[in-house]
């Protein structure tokens, strides 16, 4: 997805292209070619690729998405009660304002709770720090059935550890190796792991850490570090390039969703978990019981324990 891919919209980069080809699915536009480099600042944060023209278009169309992502999600649910052990684990990263939150809310909040497992990795703690960096990670990893949903994850111990100078440089560059190896033995045991890359621009964060300032009822949103975070801008830039360079390969690649507009970022992101629930095609499973053995049962009942009923007319 170079720069000139990403800009605007119209047939280049929305509905149909020469020939009346269908489009590429969103998944292979927004996927980060893992070890060519990467260098964000040719990805514009403010583009739409492949996106619905406007707002209102997105809105209306994530709306659609959203019934069948929700059924999507309870045959994913369904599958898993009997025995079927696939489940979903989607990553979100990006920096501060870049929308983690926000995505969780608009677009995991069309999901039922109950199927998903939901988890925000903050500074470790004390008993975090006696373990392996993956060893928390593990832990929250969602269940067969499941979708599982990271704000921030295993990747902050490449990104704010490279940045800040929590590990040795050698340690930080073996993890890497570990992300790799860790995340291919989750595809291995059946997780599809979405590993997305919420893109700001500098200019947007300052726009929204500043709304954050300026209304009230944001402050507790603010926090006086991201100040201190967004003055090392470019050092996290190339931590976070480094990361999507190293670790993103053929069984969980890094997709790369601008995220200056929100509505895109929201679309997209709900695009990406629909083409992959649609790939996995889960199916709710057969009846181990008789089904028609178990009607009459039902229909025969009374309160008295009789033979009559008035269940089905």
């Amino acid at each position: 997805m170079a720069k000139k891919d990403v800009k605007g919209n119209g047939k280049k980069h929305g509905g149909r292209r020469s020939g009346d080809e269908p489009p590429a699915p969103l998944r292979d536009r927004l996927r980060v070619p893992g070890g060519a480099g990467v260098d964000l600042s040719s990805y514009p944060a403010d583009a739409t690729p492949a996106g619905p023209p406007d707002k209102a278009a997105a809105l209306a169309d994530s709306a659609r998405m959203g019934v069948h992502l929700a059924d999507l999600q309870e045959r994913l649910w369904a599958a898993g009660t009997a025995g079927d052990r696939r489940r979903v684990l989607l990553v979100l990263q990006g920096m501060d304002t870049s929308g983690k939150g926000g995505t969780v809310k608009h677009v995991i909040g069309q999901f039922n709770p109950s199927g998903c497992r939901i988890r925000a990795f903050k500074t470790p703690t004390s008993e975090e720090r006696k373990h392996p960096f993956l060893w928390r990670i593990r832990r929250a990893l969602p269940e067969a059935g499941e979708i599982g949903i990271f704000d921030r994850s295993h990747y902050e111990d490449v990104l704010i550890a490279r940045v800040r100078e929590l590990a040795p440089h050698k340690e930080i560059n073996h993890r890497y190796g570990e992300i790799n190896r860790f995340e291919k033995s989750l595809t291995e045991d059946g997780v599809t792991v979405v590993k997305v890359f919420l893109h700001i621009s500098y200019e947007q964060q300052g726009r929204r850490l500043l709304e954050r300032l300026n209304n009230p009822d944001k402050h507790w949103k603010f926090n006086v570090g991201d100040i201190e975070a967004r003055a090392l801008w470019p050092e996290y830039q190339k931590a976070y390039e480094i990361a999507l360079d190293r670790c993103s390969t053929p069984e969980a690649p890094w997709y790369l969703v601008p995220a200056d507009r929100k509505w895109y970022r929201n679309w997209a992101v709900s695009k990406l978990l629909l083409e992959h629930l649609e790939a996995l095609d889960p199916q709710y499973p057969k009846a181990d019981f008789d089904v028609e053995e178990s009607r009459k049962l039902l229909l025969a009942q009374t309160p008295e324990g009789g033979t009559r009923t008035a269940l089905g007319g």
